[in-house]
């Protein structure tokens, strides 16, 4: 297959590119610097800026996936929040204008999102039938992102919203979370009671191909593992894979006062089911979290 993926040479995409390298897939980067390859397969392309012509070099693509944007984890300011809005619209924009300048349409476009988009709950349980959004900064920026996204579909292209749950892998969040267990300070973050869906980079990769070989699975799909877990059990799964005290809390105040309103990501959380894969007869290599975490950890 010939696979376009935007946002390529970020964490998520660089196991997307080396998965699809192995199954001798052609992968196209798009990427706004200039960037040459040494492999036969894999190919970088300049989009996003006024000299490039993506499309030229994406007829006969079978498969497009966007995962564009300015990352999250850098403090909200008004700034960095106009940013991290406008980095997905502009993105998936010019998507739009690539897709619909091809003669030949590719079988499917996967947008990545966020399980964001549900809000909050420490009782609610949320799946891809679950229609309530909301009202917080990621639930109304991924909110738009998607209605962008469906844009596309209009063109007669499957399109799939994959909502990624907290990513775990050498990268992304998951580093931040043990370095105060390897300095012998962790414990239970505010309540301890929010809930945390999660899933393995690996089984995320996995989920994405299902996703491509998988007709029917279009809209939303929640790509988290089927067991998420509290906060203070994730905390304490952390310290028992790496032989360190689960003892020192941080209250709520204290995370407020260091992260402001990006606190959400560790105080709030929600209980995310990834009901479509379960239906579709995915097979999680890594349902369960200590096998999960240990994977990554001793590797």
């Amino acid at each position: 297959m010939k696979i376009a993926i935007s946002g390529g040479t970020g964490f998520v995409g660089k196991h997307l590119t080396d998965y699809f390298l192995k199954q001798n897939h052609d992968v196209y980067i798009l990427t706004r610097s200039e960037k040459t390859s040494s492999k036969k397969n894999l190919h970088y392309i300049k989009w996003l800026t006024d000299q490039a012509n993506p499309a030229t070099h994406l007829e006969d693509v079978d498969v497009v996936i966007n995962l564009a944007g300015k990352s999250i984890n850098d403090r909200w300011t008004d700034e960095a929040k106009r940013q991290i809005i406008q980095s997905r619209i502009e993105a998936t924009k010019a998507m739009y204008s690539i897709i619909s300048s091809l003669e030949r349409k590719p079988s499917v476009f996967i947008n990545a999102s966020a399980i964001g988009i549900y809000g909050t709950s420490k009782d609610q349980v949320f799946t891809e039938r679950s229609t309530e959004h909301g009202s917080d900064f990621l639930a109304e920026t991924v909110d738009v992102w998607e209605k962008e996204a469906k844009n596309i579909q209009k063109l007669g292209v499957r399109t799939a919203f994959t909502r990624f749950g907290i990513v775990l892998g050498e990268e992304g969040a998951l580093p931040k979370m043990l370095l105060p267990y390897k300095l012998f300070a962790g414990g239970k973050l505010g309540s301890g009671t929010q809930w945390m869906s999660w899933i393995h980079i690996d089984d995320l990769v996995r989920m994405i191909d299902h996703v491509i070989k998988t007709p029917s699975l279009s809209g939303p799909v929640n790509v988290t593992a089927p067991n998420p877990v509290q906060m203070n059990e994730f905390g304490k799964t952390i310290a028992k894979t790496i032989n360190r005290p689960h003892w020192l809390p941080a209250p709520s105040f204290a995370i407020k006062a260091i992260l402001g309103e990006m606190s959400i990501l560790l105080l709030e959380g929600q209980k995310v089911l990834p009901e479509k894969a379960v239906e579709t007869s995915f097979t999680f290599t890594f349902p369960h979290l200590q096998p999960a975490l240990e994977d990554i950890v001793k590797s």
